[in-house]
């Protein structure tokens, strides 16, 4: 038995009733993240054997904004009116070298991490990491208290301030937690790419390209092993699931 899998399991049992109460949640009714995270059909179970993982080439990527545009469709997400507040799970970066004046643009978001450190600051359990490693946040037992927020090095999780509206039955949101990338979690579950690759390649940009980094004959493989692939912050030895090229 695994000990540590054990433990968290009970605590994320434990605290489900309580914590979920505290941090003023609003999700509707009857919408379980963490029982949707794990749904998958009983012959096709959520397993080590693969690695889910992005390639972004920044050199087929433009100031555009059909990736943050799919991303928000898909997932529900509103503007509030209030911009410093809107939640992002995705967000376009333009990027300048000072010594030579190149620059270009990447989108960032959620990097996937095999050591993800939002999951080691959690206190309830709340960030984790499936075994296929997509790294999500179980809403109902979230408090809030944004130590992942300040663990990521990516920035790239959002607190959400206000009431949600117009939810998704398979993205349930609420007040008071923390959310960010999913991978699009549903889509990938159902054998589909995460919404931004779809969106991007239906641009004609082809700058994204999603895939089991496990798997040497997939694409996203491929790529990498003959193209190459930058971790951001490889430094921090994260092992992200996110790659990116022209760097």
């Amino acid at each position: 038995m695994d000990t540590d899998n054990h433990i968290n399991q009970y605590r994320r049992t434990l605290l489900k009733g309580g914590a979920a109460v505290g941090a003023g949640l609003a999700i509707a009714p009857g919408l379980r993240l963490f029982e949707l995270a794990q749904a998958k059909p009983a012959d096709q179970p959520v397993t080590e054997a693969v690695r889910w993982g992005m390639l972004i080439d920044t050199s087929k990527c433009d100031d555009c904004s059909a990736c943050v545009d799919a991303c928000n469709k898909e997932n529900g997400i509103h503007s509030t009116g209030k911009p410093e507040t809107d939640p992002q799970w995705i967000r376009k970066l333009n990027v300048k070298d000072p010594e030579t004046g190149n620059a270009f643009s990447l989108p960032m978001m959620c990097q996937h991490c095999e050591t993800p450190p939002c999951a080691d600051v959690c206190p309830t359990g709340a960030s984790f990491r499936r075994a296929d490693g997509i790294v999500l946040v179980d809403r109902h037992i979230c408090i809030g208290c944004r130590y992942c927020m300040m663990a990521c090095p990516y920035k790239a999780r959002s607190f959400e301030h206000e009431e949600v509206e117009g939810q998704k039955s398979y993205v349930p949101r609420g007040k008071g937690t923390v959310e960010s990338c999913t991978m699009c979690v549903h889509r990938v579950d159902a054998g589909q790419s995460p919404a931004c690759v779809e969106a991007c390649n239906a641009e004609g940009h082809q700058a994204m390209v999603f895939g089991d980094l496990n798997d040497a004959n997939s694409e996203i493989a491929q790529k990498l092993k003959k193209e190459g692939g930058t971790q951001v912050r490889a430094d921090l030895r994260l092992n992200p699931g996110i790659r990116y090229q022209g760097l």
